[in-house]
């Protein structure tokens, strides 16, 4: 297989221990290293460089989508090198990539440093689990480290339906069936409804962003199936709100009855770096419970935050207190903390009570 211009810069940025490349034109190529961005030694990018780093790389189907909406991805396959997931796009300045390296090898829960209370979701029988965070906090990471210690404790049958597969799991006690969208269904709610056919034991939507894929994954949760999805919140009772409120308002209140009825339990993470390198998630951690499900099913998702501090002991854990907690164990720098606290007075006057002084500007 002949090499394409783009492999070069794949290459080094493996070597680089890069987790992203940036490419857009009227800028050289860019690196994030460690959670910062670090520019290559290399020429501004102009239109033809751009295309001809990006075109013979990209399946003929994805570029010409690209060109007529703007917007596409896919996975890149670089043999014994890595897997790529590519974002292309077109900004303000003309067109731009984003290459992000999908890691081939799965981490396990212990390996991410995952509280033990989350294996609790290990061995639930059927439900909804919703793992949420912003774009590139590690959501798929988390929750393919779930998968896999599913996978090598109970036989189930697993279908996964994600835009691009990122982690691929081999079938251990498990037999794991893995869906893309593009080359395997069009789109997540059509690939939904034929893995509702299939009998499975788990369903994995890698994005639940539609009414149409959210109703189908409340409907499968209610027969029975375990179905984990993620979402672009950052906190479990965010998270609820934005399930709830993509439906029309007429519907909300049957929603709610669903939700309150199948939701297992939220994991909301976000990514922080580490003062010695590296990066780490801080998790918030709401269990199911029936005072769950009527805080639901009463639209009160605003008391979510009291019902996680009182079900410590059942391994429930704040946002702001697994912050607090990195902070102690002086993993994380107390600006960090503060910037990703959600109750951001909370946090400043805990940190002062501490004599750390941080500065008013959120960094933001």
């Amino acid at each position: 297989m002949s090499e394409n211009r783009i492999d070069r810069f794949l290459k080094l940025m493996k070597d680089r221990g890069a987790s992203d490349l940036h490419l857009s034109v009227g800028r050289p190529p860019i690196f994030r290293l460690g959670g910062r961005m670090d520019p290559i030694r290399y020429r501004v990018l102009d239109d033809n460089d751009f295309i001809g780093l990006l075109q013979p790389a990209t399946p003929p189907h994805i570029w010409e989508t690209y060109v007529a909406t703007g917007d596409a991805d896919y996975a890149y396959e670089l043999p014994n090198v890595a897997r790529f997931r590519v974002n292309l796009f077109k900004q303000q300045r003309g067109l731009g990539a984003v290459l992000r390296i999908i890691p081939t090898k799965i981490m396990t829960m212990e390996q991410l440093n995952l509280p033990a209370s989350v294996k609790k979701l290990c061995y639930l029988k059927g439900g909804l689990v919703l793992v949420t965070g912003p774009t590139g906090s590690g959501k798929s990471t988390t929750l393919s480290a779930i998968i896999n210690e599913m996978n090598e404790r109970r036989p189930l049958h697993f279908v996964t339906i994600e835009d691009p597969i990122e982690f691929v799991h081999p079938n251990k006690r498990s037999l794991v069936s893995q869906r893309e969208i593009g080359p395997h269904s069009k789109n997540f709610t059509n690939a939904l409804r034929a893995a509702v056919r299939e009998d499975p034991d788990v369903i994995l939507v890698g994005e639940m962003r539609d009414p149409e894929t959210i109703e189908m994954a409340l409907n499968a949760a209610e027969t029975g199936v375990l179905v984990f999805g993620t979402l672009h919140t950052n906190s479990a009772s965010k998270t609820i709100d934005r399930v709830v409120n993509v439906f029309p308002s007429d519907r909300q209140e049957g929603v709610r009855g669903v939700l309150g009825g199948v939701l297992k339990g939220v994991l909301a993470q976000q990514l922080l770096r580490r003062k010695k390198g590296g990066r780490v998630a801080a998790l918030e951690i709401l269990y199911g419970s029936s005072a769950l499900a009527s805080l639901i099913r009463d639209g009160k998702s605003h008391q979510i935050s009291g019902l996680i501090s009182t079900g410590k002991a059942q391994g429930m854990i704040s946002m702001d207190d697994s912050l607090r907690r990195l902070v102690n164990e002086d993993v994380i720098e107390p600006q960090s903390a503060l910037e990703k606290s959600l109750d951001k007075d909370e946090m400043r006057k805990w940190l002062k009570e501490r004599g750390v002084e941080v500065s008013d500007d959120e960094g933001h």
